[in-house]
């Protein structure tokens, strides 16, 4: 069942001096598993809502490296958290079957986005009303 008291900002150790800063991202350390695939998006606008999706295996961290963007995780009965990613030392964990949104893309928004497992097409949900109906009956404990 999806948890939003598990959605999470997480801010990564910063390192810098005169020549610029260096964050470092750690799986099993700075992130609550192995990382095993990433993935950016970049040259969204405002307008577009990316994700779409929950996922029944897969755990990410979403770090916006450049620009900025919002994230909005559902939990399918009726609740919603939505964290502003606005510097590249901050991200946002989402356990598994946690629907996500990301959107309000600025222009130069680069967004990473940090997994636990290889895809697989077959483990998304991409309706959000079955998405709805599982969370419903895995609150019932069927």
């Amino acid at each position: 069942m999806a948890d939003l008291s598990q959605v999470q900002v997480k801010t990564f150790p910063l390192h810098g001096d005169d020549r610029g800063h260096l964050v470092v991202v750690e799986g099993m350390k700075d992130i609550p598993f192995e990382i095993k695939r990433l993935f950016y998006i970049y040259g969204s606008d405002r307008a577009v809502v990316r994700g779409c999706h929950a996922n029944r295996k897969s755990q990410f961290v979403l770090i916006n490296v450049a620009g900025t963007s919002k994230v909005k995780a559902k939990d399918g009965l009726g609740n919603e958290k939505i964290v502003s990613l606005d510097k590249p030392n901050i991200g946002v964990y989402l356990p598994t079957m946690v629907w996500k949104d990301m959107y309000d893309f600025s222009e130069d928004s680069v967004l990473l986005v940090l997994s636990d497992e290889p895809y697989d097409a077959e483990e998304y949900i991409r309706d959000y009303d079955e998405f709805c109906r599982i969370a419903a009956a895995e609150a019932k404990g069927e």
